[in-house]
């Protein structure tokens, strides 16, 4: 890769950190899809050694550029998302991906491709990963940033995808327990 075709690439990809999404941080702020998709590596790293015979480098690679598309089309909730946006998105990732030269054209479609099959155990433990940190990102925002139907969602979004691996499920179920705590505590005040 040239370094005008690496730079090139990585303007288009600054615009994850220009992009928000309907989610806010603890401070009250939109936070940009760039800061989801940073956490979300985080929380793959940091369970890599707890969840055996998975190629964490490929779950991590896939966190990384799992929202690539929303650099050009922005960030459109899941519970909003219709199949048109889903192709729209798609034709995204596709045109920014042939921008860029072998291998690396060839490693993304094949990553994008396994991710978007979702049969392999890094793809579903990826997919798992993406809804929990949106499910904790919320829990860390305000309660008055939350839509109505959000106070179910919080309790149900991901939880089939984190059925996965006992780890996941766990996780899932002590976010489902912060959003239920939280709830109790801010509908008090």
């Amino acid at each position: 890769m040239t370094d005008r075709e690496l730079i090139d690439f990585l303007g288009i990809a600054e615009k994850m950190k220009c992009n928000t999404r309907h989610s806010w941080t603890s401070t009250n702020r939109k936070e940009s899809v760039a800061e989801h998709s940073w956490r979300l590596s985080l929380i793959a790293l940091l369970l890599e050694r707890e969840i055996e015979n998975v190629d964490f480098q490929k779950i991590i690679k896939m966190c990384i550029i799992h929202d690539l598309g929303e650099a050009i089309t922005g960030d459109i909730p899941s519970f909003l998302k219709t199949k048109q946006d889903s192709k729209t998105e798609q034709k995204a990732i596709t045109i920014l991906i042939e921008k860029l030269p072998e291998p690396q054209k060839t490693d993304m479609f094949t990553l994008f491709e396994e991710m978007e099959k979702r049969e392999t155990i890094e793809s579903k433990i990826y997919k798992a990963l993406d809804r929990l940190e949106a499910v904790i990102q919320h829990n860390e925002a305000p309660i008055d940033s939350w839509l109505p139907l959000e106070y179910e969602l919080q309790q149900s979004y991901g939880w089939e995808e984190a059925q996965v691996h006992e780890r996941l499920s766990q996780l899932r179920q002590t976010a489902k327990q912060d959003t239920i705590d939280k709830i109790k505590r801010e509908s008090k005040q």
